[in-house]
């Protein structure tokens, strides 16, 4: 059985920390921020912690990623 290959999109997109919570990004952080309120650059500045139905979805595609 050939080894499993990391999701190559996946490993810039998210995170796992050393506990194995997966963390990811939001969007909307990227460009045109000056027409943002302060307010939302710096909510969208925080890294949520994955829903674990989603986690659930993602460990087979990061298993290669420090986790």
């Amino acid at each position: 059985m050939p080894k499993m290959k990391t999701h190559s999109s996946l490993k810039g997109r998210f995170k796992i920390t050393g506990t194995g919570k997966v963390m990811r990004y939001k969007a909307y952080k990227n460009h045109l921020l000056s027409g943002k309120s302060a307010r939302q650059k710096r909510v969208l500045a925080t890294n949520p912690t994955m829903a674990a139905g989603d986690v659930r979805r993602l460990k087979q595609q990061l298993s290669n990623i420090n986790g």
